[in-house]
């Protein structure tokens, strides 16, 4: 059983960087998946990055090359790194986490990155 945390966000001009954190409550520590999700203004929740097993990743074809999600397992923390940001990544960030067996879903509460032009 556990809760994520998330903070990072803010407002920052086109072209600068952002790095959001999402911290579990308690140790996960069996994890499928964890990833990063955002929805923007009228717009539907999207998948942004994933962190799998094994440290593989995968990304929206629109962040690639920005972003980088990370995890630091002694932390409990997931990281998205977010560099050469642009207006149209203005939206509120999820974390997600899909952990255990059976598998359990959590998210986190939301952090709002607004990117001006």
């Amino acid at each position: 059983q556990a809760q994520l945390v998330e903070s990072g966000g803010g407002l920052v001009q086109a072209g600068g960087s952002l790095r959001l954190s999402c911290t579990a409550s308690r140790s996960i520590f069996t994890i499928n998946a964890m990833g990063w999700y955002r929805q923007a203004p009228g717009q539907e929740r999207e998948l942004v990055a994933v962190l799998l097993s094994g440290s593989r990743t995968n990304y929206a074809d629109s962040v690639k090359g920005r972003f980088t999600i990370s995890r630091d397992n002694a932390k409990n923390t997931v990281y998205l790194q977010m560099n050469s940001l642009k207006p149209e990544d203005t939206a509120v960030y999820y974390c997600n986490a899909v952990y255990g067996w059976p598998p359990t879903n959590v998210w986190g509460q939301g952090t709002q990155v607004t990117v001006s032009s």
